[in-house]
């Protein structure tokens, strides 16, 4: 049978575009449909746009230092006009980037919504059918909020690079990642920022040393961080324009919640959960099978429809954008080069960027220890670097060791550039490099990660 492309793509985000493009330069025919915009999540409402409004949010602290190292460094008023204009140019930038790739690769792009039909058929938004050999589905992830009265007065990280203004005084749902590092860049642009929690402890799944000592530092930052509350109903008491009007209007809102102490807040951010962006996708009448609410493969991304593969966060596997970059390359390796490769989901690293930072790879001490005897190696200490302005902030080394092995089976790093070490320490945990690897290697002074070759003796073992 004759198609119209060897490969259809839906979504147009990190994986799905390394996916396409990769398949075309081998001389397959791709074609990819993105209904929003070139660059999915990541790039335009996620990782990127954060990472420099991290970066905007951190230059008060390093004036305190400055001056304490003798500058005469002053900040004044943050301009979000300024900075959000130049947040837009670079997004504008990086969507033309992704947008040359698939061009210059030979891909035909589809500016449309697109839907799976059967196992070899997607749908335009305009109703034009076209035929593949295969299909891939790409479409990530979309954030949630659950349904309460006043649930959509709420806005979510999709909206929040979108504000005109920024709010005085603003209330972050949630305990993940995404929630603790918007309350820390809001607070590091001057917002006063209310952080609520139903749990016991931000950042729950990772390691619980390391997620207590990055909640009191926001505490001690001036992020009010209030755990075991939640939001029990909302109520708009005003109007603002702090999103553009096609957003709606958000604010101010007077919430209340479990602990009693209502307040008003000038916008209410809910960073609560995240689910595979799979309505509408025509899967159910293509016969494509979904598990808890994502898309069911193997470990070669195949669905229950051998024609078609899925990728990404819309598989909630790993729900990391070089994770579904990986899963691209290994589906262009198994269908289009005839070597089938399953994608190793174990010992990834990652970063979550609060402030402090927080970088992580292998098993936390608690889920470690439920699994085998182990020692734990771990070092707090205030950083030179900040010495000089009388900080209280500490950093935290720590490794978790198999006694049976003697491999490092987890590596947690509280520090600033936390994310840039545990991409180095990383490639060693994976590598299977034990404590007495570690020991070998000699230290580099002086320096914080020095601490991570230098711990002799464990502090505990289980």
């Amino acid at each position: 049978m004759t198609y119209d492309f060897d490969l259809f793509v839906i979504g147009g985000g990190s994986g799905g575009v390394r996916a396409g493009r990769v398949a075309a330069s081998q001389g397959a025919k791709v074609a990819l449909a993105e209904e929003y915009r070139l660059g999915g999540t990541c790039v335009i409402r996620g990782c990127v746009p954060k990472k420099l409004m991290v970066f905007a949010s951190e230059y008060p602290g390093f004036a305190e230092e400055a001056r304490a190292y003798g500058w005469d460094m002053q900040i004044g008023d943050f301009n979000w006009g300024g900075f959000r204009s130049k947040l837009h140019a670079e997004l504008d930038r990086l969507e033309g980037i992704y947008g040359r790739l698939l061009d210059n690769s030979g891909v035909t792009f589809f500016d449309s919504r697109a839907e799976v039909v059967d196992a070899h058929s997607v749908r335009l938004a305009d109703g034009k059918v076209i035929s593949a050999k295969h299909i891939l589905i790409a479409t990530g992830g979309t954030p949630t909020v659950p349904e309460f009265k006043g649930s959509e007065l709420a806005i979510t990280s999709n909206e929040i690079f979108q504000m005109t203004r920024l709010p005085k005084k603003v209330l972050i749902v949630g305990g993940g990642y995404i929630a603790s590092e918007f309350a820390c860049i809001l607070n590091g642009l001057g917002v006063e920022v209310t952080q609520f929690y139903r749990g016991a402890q931000i950042l729950r799944g990772f390691d619980e040393e390391a997620r207590g000592l990055i909640a009191t530092h926001m505490q001690e930052n001036g992020i009010d961080l209030r755990l075991g509350v939640n939001v029990t109903s909302m109520e708009r008491v005003g109007e603002h324009d702090i999103l553009p009007p096609e957003y709606g209007t958000h604010g101010p809102i007077k919430v209340c919640n479990t602990d009693g102490a209502d307040d008003v807040y000038d916008l209410v951010m809910y960073a609560t959960g995240r689910a595979p962006n799979i309505t509408g996708l025509g899967l159910e009448d293509a016969g494509v099978a979904v598990e808890r609410g994502a898309i069911k493969v193997d470990a070669y991304s195949q669905t229950s429809v051998p024609s078609i593969y899925a990728i990404g966060d819309v598989t909630n596997r790993v729900n990391l954008t070089p994770v579904a970059i990986r899963e691209g390359m290994a589906f262009v390796e198994t269908v289009f080069n005839g070597n089938p490769t399953p994608v190793d989901h174990d010992l990834i690293p990652s970063a979550v960027f609060t402030q402090p930072e927080f970088g992580t790879v292998g098993l936390s001490e608690e889920d470690a220890a439920d699994l085998e005897p182990i020692e734990v190696y771990a070092t707090s200490f205030r950083p030179m670097q900040t010495m000089f302005a009388d900080k209280a902030d500490k950093v935290l080394m720590k490794l978790i060791v198999s006694k049976a092995t003697r491999k490092v089976l987890g590596c947690h790093i509280v520090a600033p550039a936390a994310g840039e070490l545990i991409q180095l320490a990383g490639i060693a945990v994976k590598m299977g490099a034990t404590k007495e690897d570690f020991d070998r290697t000699v230290a580099v002074h002086p320096t914080m990660s020095e601490e991570l070759v230098t711990m002799k003796e464990p502090v505990r073992s289980t």
